[in-house]
């Protein structure tokens, strides 16, 4: 099977760090931006923009609360797919795959590398849940600082959430809209990848 260029390796995750890092300096605005998809405990999808932090040798990792709608759909499914598109290059990723809390010594790491208002607001915000007036948020920052000063440690609510695939599919545009697309497939996260070309 020709996969040269932009698809050539055997190591679909180092294929996605090399198109990320070749999207960065062209992509205005979160280069890492991903359209993550759940699924609620009767089957109906749900998807949000959240931001990719890490592409980790055999898994993908973004942040969140574990008690966001988000964070409540992972953990009953354990199961997730996101995609990651650039129009400035004219692809994306697609993955699908199995999840598991990050809680450890990363997620610390990651959550003390943000800036102040934002670790405080890991502990202000009840994420999605209603909401009285953006006064009363506004409130419960001030609330928590007070609490918390000025090194909070990261909230046991929020950390990391690690999607290891089962699925990954790699797409360019063609000409004449005959894409060139990849999909790299397996069992489980502990068996060997088949690739297959697909269709545009």
């Amino acid at each position: 099977m020709d996969r040269s260029g932009i698809f050539a390796g055997d190591d679909p995750f180092a294929i996605a760090r090399a198109w990320l890092a070749e999207a960065e300096p062209l992509e205005p605005n979160d280069p890492n931006a991903i359209a993550l998809a759940t699924v609620d405990d009767g089957g109906m999808p749900n998807v949000r923009m959240v931001l990719l932090k890490e592409i980790e040798a055999d898994a993908f990792v973004f942040y969140t609360n574990y008690g966001s709608r988000k964070g409540r759909e992972i953990e009953a499914s354990g199961k997730a797919a996101f995609v990651l598109h650039w129009k400035s290059l004219r692809r994306q990723v697609r993955v699908r795959g199995v999840t598991e809390r990050e809680e450890g010594p990363q997620a610390d790491a990651y959550y003390d590398s943000r800036s102040l208002k934002s670790r405080l607001g890991a502990w202000a915000s009840r994420q999605s849940e209603p909401l009285s007036s953006r006064a009363a948020l506004v409130a419960e920052v001030a609330k928590v600082t007070a609490v918390h000063g000025p090194i909070p440690k990261r909230p046991p609510f929020w950390g990391g959430i690690r999607i290891r695939p089962l699925e990954i599919e790699f797409w360019a545009d063609g000409q004449f809209r005959l894409h060139d697309r990849f999909r790299w497939s397996r069992n489980a996260i502990d068996t060997p990848w088949d690739i297959i070309r697909l269709n545009p």
